[in-house]
């Protein structure tokens, strides 16, 4: 998760600001990538801009404007940063116009550090997953109404959003599959454990060729499972 995009693609100002504390066990986070109006698993359809301004004196700021959700972790109280995906806009009359020529498909998002509680960061309400509101602290809908970042915010660079995003999501997903794998090892458990205590017919369930069979098959499913995580992951 967020733990890796540091990791790999933070400064060391970044790690130490924001990645230790994590670490550590001592704060949490969120990334903000999905949005309402657009399949957003493409990052390349993303709405939410990230306006470049560079002052007189030469110091650069950004503005970040859009809105975002299902975004795990935004409401918790211990969430103390976001990490925004964003389309660079070069609008501005302070920008050149070859910085917006040079854009590519896929150069043109760029991931922002925005630190936790943030005046311009509105979590508007939470969402539900398959029915599941995971409240308190769930999945928020999340406003972004002029936020105000300096460069220390970029993460990698301008145009780099892209690569950081597929380097994070791929062992995200290997993540999610290792909890599915754990989950299913717990139900067998469960399953095995229920056969030696029901009885039907004069027999407990594990002495009836049909129970014997299903469970057959789920451990064969949970097997399989595990291995095509495991190939996956070392894959990756």
């Amino acid at each position: 998760g967020n733990v890796e995009v540091l990791l790999k693609h933070g400064t060391k100002n970044q790690q130490s600001k924001y990645l230790t504390p994590l670490l550590e066990g001592k704060t949490r986070s969120a990334f903000l990538m999905t949005e309402p109006d657009v399949a957003s698993s493409d990052a390349r359809n993303l709405e939410t801009k990230l306006t470049k301004i560079v002052g007189g004196d030469g110091r650069v700021k950004y503005i970040l404007q859009g809105k975002k959700w299902w975004s795990t972790g935004a409401m918790d109280p211990r969430c103390k940063f976001v990490l925004v995906v964003a389309k660079m806009d070069y609008s501005h009359p302070s920008c050149s116009s070859g910085e917006e020529r040079n854009q590519s498909k896929r150069g043109n998002q760029t991931i922002v550090i925005v630190p936790m509680p943030h005046p311009g960061v509105k979590c508007v309400r939470p969402l539900t997953v398959f029915g599941y509101d995971d409240a308190p602290h769930g999945h928020a809908e999340v406003w972004l109404e002029n936020v105000e970042l300096d460069e220390s915010a970029v993460v990698l660079g301008e145009g780099r959003g892209f690569e950081i995003s597929q380097s994070r999501l791929g062992p995200g997903r290997i993540h999610h599959c290792m909890r599915a794998v754990g989950l299913a090892e717990r139900c067998y458990e469960l399953m095995l454990e229920r056969t030696f205590q029901r009885q039907t017919f004069g027999k407990y369930l594990h002495e009836h060729g049909s129970c014997r069979e299903l469970i057959a098959d789920s451990k064969s499913d949970l097997e399989a499972a595990r291995l095509l995580t495991l190939s996956c992951a070392e894959a990756i």
